[in-house]
């Protein structure tokens, strides 16, 4: 826009020269210097559009509703440069730390350095011990093969000849058949059989809470996070919650504190997230932390991209995610994801955000 107090002053002054006291020298001089300003505001006008050209490549101001997304597979870096630098509303996306015990997938190995380049925010996920909707147990079904073999009737075709010529007929025989079943039997569960990445329902206890916690320690310092970095334990939705999983990712959530460079973080279903809270504040309190624990909630009802987390119906939350297994397109990639909304642009790296929504 052109400079109005320029333009109004010039004008001023070209009709004060009809009055002026002053000598045909000064009032040169002073129009000279006001058409200098005149011939700049073309240059300022070319910077301000610069500007807002670039601004409007930016991402939009979102404050307390940062949206993120998260895809099992790194979708590789074209498309994750594209995503960030091409329109795309995302400002962050979840990062899967590899060969945990029930994400054996690799893929997201070693590219911290490279998002953060980029410009992603990022939020680490463990993906520990699931109990897949049942109850962990001192047993285990096991699986033997019988095979036996029986007398079935069964209609056969027949061939003969009548009056010189070749017919064919159906009769009913007897005849052997083999059966293959699967016979179920329980054995002893033992969980010394298994190592750290492996994933069962019945491996939940707190011993196991206490190596996968060292284990989630370990995956992070590899993959290069500072301290302070909010890891997630992903705890997957449970029609009810055993007592054993509860010992664990308490177990869990105490070796992540006890440690002292990172912050346990919660991935939890709705259902489930208000004991899960329960359970590790306490676990916080013990370890004398002020700060809250940080709750990325799945599920939940209108689910709305310019919604704050806590509009879930959960003070506590601090990310939400609403939309799960969807396809969306931008800057010509295509991408399987949830879709989540943060109150930070980048839930890993804000272990106080907690303490801004604590009881």
């Amino acid at each position: 826009m052109v400079n109005r107090k320029v333009v109004n002053a010039f004008a001023l002054l070209i009709a004060a020269g009809f009055f002026s006291t002053k000598g045909p020298r000064a009032l040169q001089d002073e129009v000279t210097s006001l058409t200098g300003e005149l011939d700049r505001i073309p240059e300022a006008a070319a910077n301000a559009g610069a500007q807002l050209a670039s601004l409007a490549g930016s991402k939009p101001e979102r404050a307390g509703r940062h949206l993120g997304f998260d895809t099992y597979q790194y979708p590789g870096d074209d498309v994750m440069k594209a995503w960030q630098a091409e329109g795309s509303p995302y400002e962050w996306v979840g990062y899967y730390l590899p060969a945990a015990p029930c994400h054996k997938g690799t893929s997201w190995a070693g590219k911290r350095q490279r998002l953060l380049d980029m410009g992603w925010g990022l939020a680490v996920i463990y993906v520990g011990q699931q109990t897949w909707g049942g109850t962990p147990s001192d047993h285990e079904t096991r699986y033997r093969k019988e095979t036996r073999y029986v007398n079935v009737k069964k209609r056969v075709k027949q061939r003969y000849r009548s009056n010189g010529k070749l017919r064919t007929r159906y009769v009913t025989r007897t005849v052997r058949q083999k059966r293959v079943r699967s016979i179920p039997y329980k054995v002893a569960f033992d969980p010394d059989k298994y190592t750290i990445d492996e994933c069962n329902r019945n491996l939940p206890s707190t011993e196991r809470g206490v190596m996968e916690g060292k284990d989630a320690i370990s995956s992070t310092i590899g993959e290069g996070f500072p301290d302070g970095t909010v890891i997630y334990l992903d705890l997957e939705y449970m029609p009810h919650v055993p007592q054993r999983y509860r010992d664990y990712y308490v177990a869990w959530t105490k070796e992540v504190l006890a440690d002292g460079r990172f912050t346990p973080g919660y991935y939890v279903h709705k259902s489930n997230a208000t004991l899960v809270h329960q359970d590790v504040s306490a676990a916080f309190a013990e370890a004398g932390r002020t700060d809250a624990p940080n709750f990325w909630i799945a599920g939940g009802k209108d689910f709305h991209e310019d919604r704050k987390p806590e509009e879930i119906g959960l003070h506590f939350a601090t990310a939400w995610q609403g939309k799960l297994d969807i396809v969306q397109r931008w800057a010509g990639f295509r991408l399987p994801i949830d879709v989540n909304v943060a109150a930070t642009p980048s839930p890993s790296l804000a272990s106080t955000i907690g303490s801004a929504v604590a009881d």
